[in-house]
């Protein structure tokens, strides 16, 4: 993408009302505003609030608002020319229901109150195979720790990948450490009784993997107490 093509989207981005974009002095060092009030004070209402971490074009955020309108969908990453598409999306499309954040996914424990969150997704990571990238594995035991400091204790994360790797070890991890897999799958599109909410949504980077015939694998797990 070029510059001016990114700089269009930023500035454009600055123009919606479903993009959040605070500095990561505004989330460390100050009292973010939204922080365990995005439900009152952003969405208005009570229902449940669903995060997408690392939602890249954010079509899987938008997707998922569509498909429950009675949740609160928010899509987080740090690459706002990418989001941008989503965000685009949804102010065009007038779905209320979903928000983007423009942060690093280590900063999540900043930007949402203890126990604010009922459900993550996490598709398509980078499964940062390399060892020197373990830290950045985003289900990883210190991500995992931020995770649960966030979610209500009956909450669900689910991970969604085209990476045996990052599959096999999430589920090496989740079993090492008592959390409880409420269900795992190595190809959710070739298997009978996959959650339907994994099979109907498809990202434009999963609809190609699919065309490669790349299995594409699924965890909904839960973080013990």
């Amino acid at each position: 993408m070029g510059s001016k093509n990114k700089l269009r989207r930023f500035k454009e981005n600055e123009t919606f009302k479903n993009v959040i974009q605070p500095t990561r002095d505004m989330l460390v060092h100050s009292n973010f505003k939204l922080k365990g009030k995005w439900r009152e004070t952003f969405f208005k209402n009570e229902n449940p609030l669903v995060l997408e971490l690392g939602c890249g074009k954010g079509e899987y955020t938008v997707a998922l608002a569509k498909k429950y309108p009675n949740k609160n969908f928010i899509g987080i990453d740090i690459k706002g020319a990418r989001f941008w598409r989503g965000a685009k999306t949804a102010v065009e499309k007038q779905i209320e229901n979903v928000a983007f954040l423009r942060t690093q996914i280590e900063l999540i424990d900043y930007a949402f109150g203890d126990q604010e969150v009922d459900e993550i997704w996490i598709t398509f990571p980078d499964p940062q195979i390399k060892y020197k990238r373990t830290k950045h594995r985003m289900t990883n035991a210190q991500f995992l720790e931020r995770y649960k400091k966030i979610l209500k204790p009956e909450g669900f994360i689910n991970l969604k990948t085209d990476s045996e790797f990052m599959h096999g070890y999430t589920l090496g991890l989740l079993h090492g450490a008592g959390h409880e897999v409420v269900y795992a799958n190595h190809d959710v599109y070739k298997q009978e009784g996959s959650p339907e909410e994994v099979t109907s949504i498809q990202t434009f980077y999963e609809s190609q993997y699919l065309e490669q015939n790349k299995a594409i694998t699924y965890i909904k797990f839960k973080i013990k107490p």
